[in-house]
């Protein structure tokens, strides 16, 4: 032969020819080894994305006409990524009669549920009304249109002083049921 390069066409047959006696050490070398979930956790179900965020403002609406303005500081994921932790809270409900403006040190808001429960130095102010309230505890029931403090409430305006064990408030009825002895001072 002339030229060596019309032989080149024999290199891809000779390794097809010969595959059979090399291919498998070289699969076994190139196989991966280990696990690599290793160190992961395992999560059933969805997975869940946990955060810390600063200055959050939460709205609530019914019927396309917002309700609620909720402000925290901060704000974290709490058991779930469906339970916000709030630090600093600034509420305000834009209600039908006059707005009520809620303020705490602390709470949580449950999303699915749409609850919302404030702690520490909790004051609800009604400022038309000229009332306040005071308590550690605080529920508001969305479904509801509930305000619920199981601890003791203070209640003030002019001319009155109220303290109960309990307290239930209906944003729609506007109306309050108290329990746990309850005294008036006028």
């Amino acid at each position: 032969m002339k030229n060596p390069r019309n032989l080149l066409w024999l290199i891809p047959l000779l390794i097809w020819l010969t595959s059979p006696l090399w291919k498998p050490s070289l699969t076994a070398f190139l196989e991966p080894r280990g696990d690599f979930n290793l160190g992961q956790p395992v999560v059933a179900g969805k997975d869940e994305q946990h955060f810390v965020m600063d200055e959050i403002v939460i709205t609530i609406t019914n019927q396309g006409r917002e309700e609620w303005k909720i402000t925290a500081e901060q704000a974290h994921t709490g058991d779930s990524d469906r339970q916000l932790g709030l630090v600093m809270v600034h509420a305000l409900y834009k209600g039908k009669d006059e707005p009520v403006i809620i303020i705490s040190d602390r709470g949580s808001y449950f999303i699915d549920e749409r609850h919302l429960t404030l702690k520490d130095n909790v004051v609800v102010r009604k400022p038309v009304a000229g009332k306040e309230l005071r308590t550690d505890l605080l529920h508001y029931y969305d479904a509801l249109k509930m305000l619920i403090s199981p601890a003791p409430v203070v209640i003030t305006g002019p001319g009155f002083s109220l303290r109960a064990g309990r307290m239930d408030y209906d944003l729609a009825a506007n109306g309050y049921e108290f329990s746990n002895r309850v005294k008036l001072e006028l």
